[in-house]
C-alpha cells in the first residue's frame, strides 16, 4: 500500500502510531498492517528505537529517516518514531465480556479507557455512534498503542449491538438503581457507559441493571475514564474471587 503522508484525517485508509512505544506495540500486534516506519535523525538516542530497527529488519518493513515528516505528523516535541499502518477490522468476541461506550467524544478519554480495559482483562470494545475515531493518532497515543491489542466494533445504536450480542448489561448512571458495591457481575457481560457530557439516557434503566458508583457530594460525577476504571477493577476483583 502506497500512501501520501500528511496530517491525519478520519477518511484516510491509514493512520499513525506516534511515539516509540506506540510504534513498538503496532509492530508487535499488527505487524501485517504496517506500511512503514519514520524515524527522527535523533532517534539513535532512544533505546527503544533499537527494537524498532530489529523488528523492521526481520519483517522487511520500510524505514525512512525524516525530521521533516516527524515534525509534520507529530503533535508534540521529542518524537523519535512514527508508525504508519493500514486501518483494519478486529471484530469482538461473542463469548467474552465487553466494554461499551455510547457516544464517547473525547480522544484522550477513549485512549485512556482502551489501556485500562486491557489492564483489567477486557479486550472487547464496543463503540456506539456518533463517537470519536479509534484510529485517530491522539487516541492511539493516549492508549500507548493499547488499541493494537483490542477487538472492537462500531454500531449505529445500542439496540443494534444488544440484538447481536445478548448478555447481561450493566449500565452505569449517576441515578443507577444499585450501588456498585452491591452488584454481582455475571458473565458474559457488558459494562455500559455514556458520553462525557450527558451520560446514558433514562431508557438505559430498562435495558440492563443500572449501577451507580457511590461517591460523596463534593462532585457531581467522576470523569468518564475514571468511572470506567473503577468499574473494570470491581468486575475483575469479583472474577478473581471465584
Amino acid at each position: 500500500m502506497s500512501v501520501k503522508l500528511k496530517p491525519y484525517k478520519k477518511d484516510f485508509d491509514f493512520s499513525y502510531a506516534i511515539g516509540v512505544f506506540p510504534t513498538l506495540e503496532m509492530l508487535k500486534y499488527q505487524g501485517d498492517k504496517v506500511i512503514s516506519v519514520i524515524l527522527s535523525s535523533k532517534a539513535i538516542q532512544n533505546e527503544g528505537v533499537d527494537k524498532i530497527l530489529e523488528i523492521c529488519k526481520a519483517q522487511r518493513i520500510k524505514i525512512d529517516v525524516s525530521d521533516g515528516l516527524i515534525d509534520k505528523l507529530s503533535e508534540k516535541g521529542n518524537c523519535y518514531a512514527i508508525g504508519v499502518f493500514e486501518k483494519y477490522e478486529n471484530p469482538i468476541n461473542k463469548t467474552q465480556d465487553h466494554l461499551v461506550l455510547v457516544g464517547i467524544k473525547d480522544m484522550g478519554n477513549l485512549g485512556t479507557i482502551c489501556r485500562s480495559a486491557l489492564g483489567f482483562g477486557v479486550d472487547n470494545l464496543v463503540v456506539i455512534k456518533p463517537a470519536t475515531d479509534i484510529f485517530n493518532p491522539k487516541v492511539i497515543r493516549a492508549s500507548m498503542g493499547g488499541i493494537f491489542q483490542l477487538k472492537f466494533n462500531y454500531f449505529d445504536s445500542f439496540e443494534e449491538y444488544s440484538a447481536a450480542f445478548p448478555r447481561k448489561f450493566y449500565t452505569f448512571m449517576t441515578d443507577g438503581q444499585k450501588e456498585l458495591a452491591e452488584v454481582k457481575f455475571e458473565s458474559p457481560l457488558a459494562l455500559v457507559f455514556g458520553s462525557e457530557a450527558s451520560g446514558l439516557d433514562a431508557k438505559f434503566h430498562e435495558l440492563g441493571q443500572s449501577v451507580v458508583i457511590e461517591q460523596n457530594s463534593n462532585i457531581d460525577s467522576f470523569n468518564l475514564s475514571v468511572a470506567v476504571g473503577i468499574a473494570l477493577y470491581e468486575s475483575r476483583k469479583q472474577k478473581r474471587r471465584r
